[in-house]
């Protein structure tokens, strides 16, 4: 007799032990069924939407010369510890002495060419299609344009 109340005893542990196992079981396809249901409704096809046509902007106006003055070129870099702006050069001749005008987004000064240098030589004048270093006198940014006074 004491071997069939310890085998009911053992019988009565393993049962909820098998409980828990079901309780673990049921619960699991009700989140695979959620899971699914998810993945149905992501699968479905969105709903239409109008499509809209892109913005279409009109080209940048280009930039208007200061009275008295002629584009000539181009800031393409600036070195800020140094004061030294690189400039290539459009058209025209640009000589130590010519009066300059740079304009920008951000930057709009007027000076004197004081110094060029081309490969760190310093020279008097450059020539269409040259890029040079010129001493500036205040912060000069890439695509600031260059202006020369007309003559």
């Amino acid at each position: 007799m004491a071997t069939k109340k310890k085998a009911k005893a053992k019988a009565k542990k393993k049962k909820p032990a098998a409980a828990k196992a079901t309780v673990r079981k049921k619960s699991a396809p009700k989140k695979a069924a959620a899971k699914k249901k998810t993945a149905a409704k992501a699968r479905a096809a969105p709903k239409a939407k109008a499509k809209r046509k892109p913005a279409v902007m009109p080209p940048p106006a280009a930039p208007v010369a200061p009275p008295g003055m002629e584009r000539i070129g181009v800031v393409t870099h600036y070195y800020n510890h140094l004061s030294v702006a690189i400039l290539k050069l459009e058209k025209g001749i640009l000589r130590v002495g010519d009066h300059i005008h740079i304009k920008g987004h951000t930057s709009d000064f007027a000076q004197p060419v004081d110094s060029m240098e081309i490969d760190h030589v310093h020279v008097n004048e450059a020539g269409p299609g040259q890029s040079f270093g010129l001493r500036v006198r205040e912060h000069a940014r890439e695509h600031d344009v260059v202006y020369k006074a007309k003559a």
